[in-house]
Parts: structure tokens; sequence; C-alpha cells
């Protein structure tokens, strides 16, 4: 217990010690002549309004930045991928092979494969003429919104009861084309179908296996085996018919050509 505390007491000397230090020697010369610049962040009352709305700002762009990967998954068909592979490893009976590192690496350069057109025209139409100073903030954010707006509304073509659902819900009127659905309108009514398609996929995936499941477990149990596990059995004769049929290669080209 001494040493434990001995320990403790030398780390918060060395910190303290670095704290000092470092505010005694705001800059460092290097060797070459290089001055490293000491950065000193302060917490102060506001002077003016527009102070406030730049630190709101800020705030609410740090919390944009945060949430990003999960704004990625849900307005990309990376939701599709992700549950489709996760049923072909349940309808294999596979727990640790291929990995969920793995399965969700492929997914995203998929994703990437699949939304390459779209990031193109956000980074041609939206992010260089903002870099070139062309454009402001509110054009730059509808440009980029435009494409992956499209993107997600192709995707539910012939399809609108969700987008329905939301706007009933939210009260909104009947809307006369595209462009008047609102995003937060669009946008759960885009995850919301890409569930019902994932899952569709995922039942016609699960029909075949079941099949194999079901024709060992009567054959265990006609022969008496009755304390065998079916999926012993069943897991080779899934696997080889699996890559007989060149399964992931049928997949990934039926998971592409779905995305319109």
């Amino acid at each position: 217990m001494k040493k434990r505390i001995t320990v403790i007491l030398l780390f918060l000397l060395f910190v303290v010690g670095g704290s000092s230090f470092a505010q005694e020697r705001p800059t460092e010369r290097s060797d070459n002549g290089i001055t490293v610049p000491f950065i000193d962040l302060t917490v102060r009352e506001p002077q003016s309004n527009q102070e406030v709305a730049l630190s709101i700002q800020l705030l609410l762009f740090l919390a944009v930045i945060t949430l990003s990967p999960s704004i990625i998954i849900l307005t990309t068909c990376f939701l599709r991928i992700a549950i489709v592979f996760d049923f072909i490893k349940r309808s294999l009976s596979l727990q640790q092979v291929p990995p969920n590192q793995v399965m969700m690496g492929v997914a995203i350069f998929l994703t990437i494969f699949i939304m390459w057109p779209t990031g193109e025209q956000i980074y041609q139409n939206s992010f260089r003429p903002f870099a070139d100073g062309e454009i402001g903030i509110q054009e730059m954010y509808d440009e980029a919104a435009a494409p992956l707006r499209l993107f997600m509304y192709r995707q539910m073509d012939g399809d609108h009861e969700n987008i329905q659902l939301f706007m009933r819900m939210r009260g909104l009127g009947k809307p006369e084309n595209f462009s008047q659905v609102p995003t937060y309108v669009l946008i759960p009514s885009f995850v919301l179908h890409e569930l019902t398609v994932a899952f569709k996929i995922g039942i016609l995936l699960f029909v075949p296996f079941i099949i194999i499941d079901m024709v060992v477990a009567s054959t265990l149990m006609s022969m008496g085996m009755i304390m065998l596990p079916p999926v012993m059995i069943s897991l080779p004769f899934k696997l080889i018919l699996f890559v007989l049929v060149d399964g992931w290669d049928l997949i990934t080209q039926q998971l592409i050509l779905s995305f319109k």
C-alpha cells in the first residue's frame, strides 16, 4: 500500500512539474531555429453575441463530427450490405469465421465502390467550389446534400410508404415532387426501407440452408442418433453448397445490382 501511494505521489509531482515547466517556457527553439508555438486554451466570458454564436457553432460542428460514422452508415448502402453479410454468417451457422472485422471491412469497401459516383459529385459540386471560395457554407451544404438525397430517393423508387408515414406523423401535406420532401423525413424513411430490403434478402438466403438443416435433422432422428447435434453434420454440407455455387460472387453481384 505504501509503495502504491509513493508511486502516485511521484506521478503527481511529475505532472505538476511538467505543467509548470511548460508555463515558464511558452516557446522553445530547436536546433534549426524553428520556433515551437505554445498553445494556450483559455475560458472567458463572451464579449458579444457573435462570440456566443461562434461557440455554439463550434459545439455543433464537433457534435456532427462525433456522429459522422452513424450518419455515413444510415445514409449510404452500408446498412443493407452489413445486415446481409450478418445473415450469411447466421444461415451458414458460422460463429467466428470470417471475423466480424473482416465482414465489416468488406462492407466498407463495397460501400465505397457503390457510393463512389455520389461522392465524386459531392466533391466536384460542393467541397471543391467551397475550398476555392466560390460558394458559401449554405451553398456547400445544399450541393452536398443533393446527390445523397437523390441516392436515397432512388432506392425507394416505387415504394414511398415510409415517406408517407413520416410525412403524415409530422403533419405535413402530400409533396408534389421529391424536392418537397424534407431531409429529416427522407433519412428515417430510407433507413426503414433498407432494413426491410435487407431482411427480405436474408430470408431468401436462409431458405436453402434451412432445408439442409431439416433434412439432416430428420435423417439423424430416423437413425436414432438423437444425441448428435444436427449442426455438426449440416455445417459441412452447407459450406460445400455455398462454395460450389460460388456464393460470395453471387451475393456480391446481386447486392451491387440491387442498388439503383
